[in-house]
C-alpha cells in the first residue's frame, strides 16, 4: 500500500464516516455489509489521497540528453495515454481519464516512467482538473527545465454525472509552456480521446 497522507488519522475518519451513514439512515444492524463500511472507506481513502504525503514524493532521475553537448537540436517526448484517477476537491468523487504528457528537452531527459510517476503523486489528492494538469506541467519544469512543455488531460467527472446536470461528458485541460505554446508545434502536441476510457 501507498504511504499514508500527511494529517491522516484513520480513527477520526472511521468514526466519521460511521456518523455519515447514521446521518444519511443507513445502519448495520439494518443493512450488515455495513458493518465495515467505514474500515473500508478509511483504507479506501488512505490509498487514493497518498499523493498529501509530501515525503513520499518519488525521486526522479534525470539524464544528460545525448547531443546537447554538441548543440544537436532536442526531440519532442511524448508520454501518450496515462490512465489516472483522482477525487474532486468540491464533492469528494471521482474524476478519471488519461493524460498526454510532452516536452522539448533542454540538456536532461527524464526515464519514460518518471511522467506516470508525476501524474500518479498529483492525482492522489482531493483534487481540480486544471491544478493537476498545471502541478503535473510545473514539476517537469522544474526538474529539467525543457524548452517546452505541453500537459493535456481529458476526464469524465462523476460530480457531473450522477447529480446536477446529470450528464456524461468530457472536461479538457490544456497546458502549454515555453516553445510548445508556439503554434508551429500545435500538430505535434498530444490530443486525448475519452473513446476508450
Amino acid at each position: 500500500m501507498a504511504s499514508t497522507p500527511s494529517g491522516f488519522d484513520r480513527r477520526a475518519v472511521e468514526r466519521a464516516i460511521a456518523e455519515l451513514l447514521t446521518a444519511l439512515g443507513q445502519h448495520a444492524a439494518d443493512e450488515p455489509e455495513l458493518a465495515a463500511t467505514p474500515a473500508r472507506v478509511a483504507d479506501l481513502y488512505e490509498e487514493v489521497l497518498a499523493g498529501n504525503d509530501r515525503s513520499a514524493e518519488p525521486e526522479l532521475v534525470t539524464f544528460p540528453r545525448p547531443g546537447a553537448e554538441r548543440g544537436s537540436p532536442a526531440d519532442l517526448v511524448v508520454v501518450r495515454d496515462l490512465p489516472f484517477h483522482s477525487l474532486c476537491v468540491h464533492h469528494l468523487v471521482p474524476f478519471f481519464g488519461r493524460a498526454h504528457i510532452a516536452y522539448l528537452p533542454g540538456e536532461r531527459l527524464i526515464g519514460i516512467s518518471a511522467a506516470g510517476r508525476l501524474l500518479e503523486l498529483y492525482a492522489r489528492r482531493l483534487q481540480l482538473q486544471e491544478r493537476l494538469t498545471s502541478q503535473v506541467a510545473d514539476h517537469l519544469e522544474r526538474i529539467v527545465a525543457p524548452q517546452g512543455v505541453a500537459v493535456v488531460i481529458e476526464a469524465r467527472h462523476l460530480c457531473m454525472e450522477m447529480r446536477g446536470i446529470r450528464k456524461p461528458g468530457t472536461v479538457e485541460t490544456r497546458t502549454l509552456r515555453g516553445v510548445l505554446a508556439e503554434p508551429r508545434w500545435a500538430p505535434f502536441l498530444p490530443a486525448p480521446s475519452m473513446r476508450d476510457a
